[in-house]
């Protein structure tokens, strides 16, 4: 009887440990549809991480880049279902970008319908492609289930909505013609808005303070009106493109409720939109927005829409909470000071510093040769603007980003080195001492590895949503400066050789001729001013490029 009962036992311990055996390596397809772990725990009902998409339309067979962060969690579950319908079958196939941390599941019979962990391993994001079926014409949502501990897990956090692109969000609320709860249909707005009720019956914003919207075309207004369960919303200012206000919990950018008005082909589009994190709004459904009306008149763009004070299951705010206000207007135009250190003074003074001795050997300053001193003042730049380019996102952010991957640990070592150059340089003994080889070697290496990490982070960093630059042209771009630069390195170490060896002959020959030597020199210096200048010329080109593409994004 003993066998049996070890049997019996063995085999229902089998069975109590074999889920959490299957979800340690992420087979979880018995899961598909609940997208409930089988920890025999109640879920989380405030998450605390997201999900972000690089767009916010689709065509058949596009292919859509999905991110999952948010502090560290073990375990993940991601699927794509139609956004009406949050209960049904997944919709599209995923792609994998990293194979050891993730996989794709087959739920529903559906070849790589959804993507989980392939290990217990901590993580912070997920990142993966989600190619859109060729026959499909609805609205998409992302659900993740997401497991921190055993007992500790989220369950169907949405993502934002994804487009077809024939049902453009801007599109959907082209009519103003709403019926209003208490007045009759609303197609466009007859009349300026009217700041007489600010402070009584409405709650008003304005800028430049106690401006009046009625016959200021520069003021900025906007007023919250409580009518019954909603609240009149009213908006205005200059037409520049569009103009929108945020809610938010704090004093920062990110993780707020917005709401855009947008001029777009000689008609305001109304759209509320959501900002996670620091990246830039994503639509959602305007069906929240009641009775929109809008006026473009004298250079001002108008808009007003109803919403509900609390939307049940919808991730907007109560409007009977406090928060902070943003108001803002046309486009938003970035600064990117490592791109302008590492593409123009540094570069710059590396080959000054590397080829143009000769060039500029005369005392400048305070007894120094001209390319010394024109190298020192290009990498002090090149440092200082390192310095900027690296304390601003720690400002905008608030802290540490752990959805950025390898580029703040690289931006980090590049800072170091940026700051140890100076420093070396202070300590540097004279170019007759023994110890100058020393050096040499040491300001050579650590400038050549902060040059090629800060190429590195600039690639990592281009991906980050704080630029949000166009794909695949940045990539391009940045490629096409990289070959610039090493093309142009390695042209002149092929003038300097071919130099060297000309002098050589001439001596070699015993053709102690001083015109010879003072012609050849000319001639190479001559060459390599006129590299220098096209040089310059062409990084200004390429820093033209980014800061063009992160100014129209």
């Amino acid at each position: 009887m003993m066998i049996p009962e070890f049997t019996l036992g063995f085999w229902v311990l089998l069975h109590l440990i074999s889920p959490v055996a299957n979800y340690a390596n992420g087979k979880v397809t018995e899961a598909c549809y609940t997208m409930v772990p089988r920890h025999g725990h109640t879920s989380q009902s405030e998450p605390i991480h997201e999900i972000t998409l690089n767009q916010t339309t689709f065509c058949p067979g596009d292919i859509i880049k999905v991110t999952l962060s948010g502090p560290l969690f073990k375990g993940f579950l991601l699927e794509a279902r139609n956004a009406k319908d949050l209960n049904s079958s997944p919709i599209g196939s995923f792609r994998l970008i990293d194979e050891e941390e993730s996989q794709l599941l087959n739920c529903d019979q559906k070849e790589g319908s959804a993507v989980s962990h392939t290990s217990s391993s901590k993580k912070t994001q997920i990142q993966v492609y989600w190619k859109a079926p060729r026959n499909t014409e609805v609205s998409i949502q992302f659900l993740a289930t997401v497991v921190e501990k055993f007992k500790i897990y989220w369950v169907k956090i949405r993502s934002p909505i994804l487009y077809p692109s024939n049902v453009h969000p801007f599109t959907m609320s082209q009519t103003t013609t709403v019926s209003s709860p208490t007045s009759r249909p609303i197609a466009t707005l007859k009349k300026s808005f009217s700041a007489l009720d600010c402070g009584g019956k409405k709650f008003c914003i304005r800028n430049p303070v106690n401006c009046d919207p009625e016959n200021e075309y520069h003021c900025f207004f906007l007023s919250f009106e409580r009518q019954n369960h909603s609240v009149l919303i009213e908006m205005s200012g200059p037409n520049e493109g569009y103009l929108s206000f945020a809610l938010s919990h704090d004093q920062w950018m990110g993780d707020d409720d917005v709401y855009m008005c947008i001029h777009e082909d000689e008609t305001v589009h109304m759209y509320p939109s959501y900002v996670f994190g620091r990246s830039h709004p994503v639509f959602d459904s305007p069906a929240v927005l009641e009775t929109m009306a809008w006026r473009l008149a004298d250079g001002v763009i108008q808009c007003s829409f109803r919403r509900n004070i609390s939307l049940p299951g919808s991730k907007r705010f109560d409007l009977d909470q406090k928060y902070y206000i943003f108001l803002a207007d046309g486009v938003t135009n970035n600064g990117a000071f490592m791109f302008v250190a590492w593409m123009t003074t540094g570069s710059i003074g590396v080959l000054v510093a590397r080829f143009f001795k000769p060039v500029w050997s005369k005392a400048f300053l305070f007894g120094e040769a001209a390319w010394f001193q024109i190298h020192r003042i290009l990498m002090l730049c090149t440092s200082g603007l390192t310095i900027v380019g690296f304390v601003l996102p720690f400002i905008y952010r608030k802290g540490w980003s752990r959805a950025a991957g390898y580029h703040p640990y690289l931006g980090c070592v590049v800072m170091i080195l940026a700051i140890l150059q100076p420093f070396l340089a202070l300590f540097r003994p004279p170019s007759h001492d023994s110890r100058r080889w020393i050096f040499n070697w040491t300001h050579w290496g650590t400038g050549t590895a902060a040059r090629i990490l800060a190429v590195a982070a600039m690639f990592l960093g281009m991906d980050l949503p704080g630029l949000d630059l166009p794909s695949p042209a940045k990539t391009y771009a940045m490629i096409g400066f990289v070959a610039w630069h090493v093309g142009t390195e390695i042209l002149l170490e092929i003038h300097a050789y071919r130099l060297t060896r000309k002098v050589q002959i001439l001596e070699d020959d015993r053709i102690q001729i001083l015109q010879s030597f003072t012609t050849a020199e000319a001639e190479g210096h001559a060459f390599k001013k006129v590299v220098l200048v096209t040089y310059i010329c062409g990084n200004l080109a390429f820093l033209f490029i980014f800061l063009s593409a992160i100014s129209q994004h």
